[in-house]
């Protein structure tokens, strides 16, 4: 089988993917008999190409990065395409979603995904927003059109948080996990802590691109509290929403803050937690905290991101890895493609 690709969105994320696609080829093929074409691309800003024989991956990332449109993709079977046109008419078999994020509406991406789901297609996304808002409404519409909808990339980008939680940890009843799930705010804490002004790290924070020229999503923890919702609904059979979690950013914490803490034997890191009570309901917060320097989590510095599960059989279980970045990211929609190629031939030995 030939699975048929269409990217919702080609910014970093996509063309990360893209650029794993062509480089893993055929790796995929040998290793694991996985075979696909890119039958078409979406972007607003970019422009639309769609061809049901596929398109050639490598010419359409020359044509971006020399911003050129893919309007003008001069092999293309029809251009112009709108995102919802390209879900419904083209003949995608796995819709890749990496359009922007707003974890407010949930939209445009929200919209993507049923309307893909409801077409009797596959759904990989690494947006937080309709996994934060809806996770439980698009898992069930996935099982009412028996396709698979699959979101790893959603929390710590290429570091596997849900599937660990989801597959490895099963069974072992995940009471609490707490972690730091936004490299932007651990690398300004991390800078900071050695000399620089909170303006000057987020400066630098900016010039390497971990944050946006509007970082408020990361440095006041709206980022981190999309991640948390996730989590706790995904992994810990919750329902909770944004407005469930407390919120602190850091743009409080200064320099004295963080020296003091050094001189406690402790450390300031943007904590995002939630555990579940004995009655059942959960407390979840994302706020500045100071913790030991024996803790697991004190010694992640820069931009990477960490998460320790809490579990009733295992005890803690920590994991450590990328919570960003173009390879990274693109790699967590791989696996989640993978994923679905496994399951789909699984079902396929069996019929």
């Amino acid at each position: 089988m030939i699975y048929n690709l269409a990217f919702i969105g080609f910014g970093t994320v996509g063309q990360g993917l893209a650029e794993i696609l062509l480089d893993s080829e055929e790796e995929l093929y040998e290793d694991y008999g996985f075979k696909f074409k890119v039958v078409a691309i979406s972007d607003t800003l970019k422009g639309s190409v769609y061809h049901p024989n596929g398109i050639d991956l490598r010419k359409t990332l020359e044509m971006v990065r020399d911003g050129h449109s893919l309007n003008d993709y001069p092999e293309a079977a029809t251009t112009g395409w709108d995102s919802l046109k390209t879900i419904t008419e083209s003949n995608a078999d796995i819709i890749i979603e990496v359009s922007w994020t707003d974890l407010k509406t949930g939209e445009p991406a929200l919209t993507h995904v049923k309307t893909a789901l409801q077409a009797g297609k596959h759904v990989v996304l690494t947006n937080k927003g309709p996994i934060a808002l809806a996770v439980n409404e698009l898992e069930q519409l996935a099982r009412e059109n028996r396709v698979e909808l699959r979101y790893e990339g959603t929390v710590l980008s290429g570091t596997p948080a849900i599937n660990l939680g989801r597959y490895n940890l099963a069974g072992s009843k995940i009471t609490m996990f707490q972690g730091i799930v936004n490299g932007t705010t651990n690398y300004i804490l991390t800078e900071m802590e050695k000399g620089l002004s909170y303006e000057e790290a987020l400066k630098q924070a900016q010039e390497l691109g971990y944050a946006e020229a509007d970082p408020t999503g990361d440095v006041e923890g709206w980022d981190a509290v999309g991640k948390v919702v996730i989590l706790a609904n995904v992994l810990m059979d919750q329902q909770i929403t944004k407005d469930d979690v407390e919120r602190e950013g850091i743009t409080k914490i200064t320099r004295e803050d963080l020296k003091s803490a050094l001189e406690q034997g402790k450390r300031w890191k943007l904590i995002a937690s939630a555990k579940v009570n004995e009655d059942g309901s959960v407390t979840a917060s994302v706020k500045p905290e100071m913790i030991p320097l024996d803790h697991p989590l004190a010694s992640v510095s820069g931009s990477t991101n960490a998460l320790t599960f809490h579990t009733k059989y295992v005890g803690q279980v920590t994991i450590v890895g990328p919570g960003a970045g173009k390879l990274p990211t693109g790699f967590a929609l791989l696996t989640d493609i993978l994923d679905i190629h496994r399951i789909l031939q699984a079902s396929s030995k069996h019929a």
